[in-house]
């Protein structure tokens, strides 16, 4: 809005629908210029070919509204549109105050599930002010901009609804911080790889079900974390360690784990992974997949055996959340612009500290106390809950590829 103009200012809202193609945007603003009027605001959607322009323009000189109207109708006869103008006062009205980005994805995403997402934001005293398609596979993903409520409030409401209607719903206040998070940190069992590493050591040595057992217990929360690294490796003992590139080479990468990463990576992120697993296999991840950072516990081995001990610096769930701040303070990143991704009760308080904490096809126990969860088995879906669109990721891949 200019700078002698005022709130109460007559104004006229232009509208043309109908089949998009080149020039129809350029055509109209040419129609409109012959009558010396300023642009308020404009807003263009396409969908399956069908555009809708919306150009919100100060009222022409007087005397001169009605030949606008019809000359602006005549044109898009003309284009083989619609017009319809409205005529109003000042600009749109003023979002209220709390900005928040509502990443719902679906798989599908069906109406009945949209409607009532909708509702929810407008239940909870919320403004839907524009909605925007980010991916339409592997999962359609769709973004909502919306204001008039805190962004707390408003994730606490959704997380609810999301759970009953088997969708996922991440909600982030908004702002320019969203696309300067720049480390990402994920746990690695059954959230990089879908493996649980432990178990493919335990199947060499023939007692993967009792690993299996003492493993499931463990990401319940039912037991103390090192007292169960401590009795898993404790049945590895004698193994020899022939076995670890046996091991690397059974690892099976998530389906879009290698998306996910490459995508970061152009995109200047640093990514790293922390795990309660095995360092045999995070440093072979790390060179393969180019992190910036790994961090595991550490197969003993003594005369090309397993001695069923680990040595170091135990990784467990405050080991996590401790590892997160220090690659953090590494890459000069602060903690409220880090990423976290994990599946398990050991990964929950690196998932608490960091910025965002994602759960990942995770335990009931860790989708309830992260910020957000994923619960489709395309780790690249994370992408989206950071504003970045299948469209990006794909013209990052093409340019890299020619």
């Amino acid at each position: 809005m200019s700078a002698s103009q005022t709130t109460d200012d007559p104004t006229l809202l232009v509208k043309i629908f109908g089949k998009d193609r080149p020039g129809i945007t350029a055509g109209l603003f040419d129609t409109l210029a012959a009558y010396s009027v300023d642009v308020v605001d404009i807003e263009q959607v396409v969908t399956r070919g069908r555009m809708v322009l919306c150009a919100l323009v100060t009222q022409p000189a007087a005397g001169l509204e009605g030949d606008l109207r019809a000359t602006v109708h005549s044109w898009a006869e003309s284009m083989k549109m619609q017009a319809e103008i409205i005529s109003g006062r000042g600009d749109n009205r003023p979002r209220g105050l709390g900005r928040s980005l509502v990443t719902v994805l679906g798989h599908p995403l069906t109406a009945a599930a949209t409607a009532r997402i909708a509702a929810r934001i407008t239940a909870s005293g919320g403004n839907i002010d524009r909605i925007f398609r980010l991916a339409k596979y592997p999962v359609t993903a769709v973004e909502f901009a919306v204001s008039g409520v805190e962004t707390e409030p408003l994730r606490t409401a959704l997380a609810t609804e999301a759970a009953a209607l088997g969708v996922d719903v991440a909600v982030v206040s908004t702002g320019l911080h969203r696309r300067a998070q720049r480390l990402v940190v994920m746990d690695v069992d059954s959230t990089l790889i879908q493996d649980e590493v432990i178990e493919l050591f335990a199947r060499h040595a023939g007692c993967e079900d009792k690993v299996a057992e003492v493993t499931a217990a463990a990401m319940r929360g039912e037991l103390d974390f090192e007292e169960s690294l401590h009795a898993r490796v404790a049945l590895l003992a004698g193994l020899d360690a022939s076995v670890v590139e046996k091991v690397r080479s059974e690892v099976r990468l998530t389906p879009g784990a290698r998306t996910l990463i490459r995508t970061l990576k152009r995109l200047g992120y640093q990514v790293g992974i922390v795990s309660g697993g095995f360092t045999q296999v995070t440093d072979d991840l790390k060179e393969r997949l180019g992190l910036d950072f790994a961090q595991a516990n550490t197969l003993e081995i003594v005369d090309g055996k397993l001695t069923g001990r680990v040595t170091g610096e135990i990784v467990d769930r405050a080991g996590k959340a401790r590892l997160l701040r220090r690659f953090a303070a590494e890459a000069g990143v602060p903690l409220s612009q880090t990423v976290a991704i994990g599946d398990g009760a050991n990964d929950l308080d690196m998932l608490n500290a960091a910025g965002l904490g994602v759960a990942f096809n995770a335990k009931p126990v860790v989708r309830e106390a992260a910020h957000t969860a994923v619960n489709v088995p395309f780790l690249d879906t994370v992408l989206y809950l950071l504003g970045i669109t299948r469209e990006e990721v794909e013209a990052a891949d093409a340019q890299v590829g020619g």
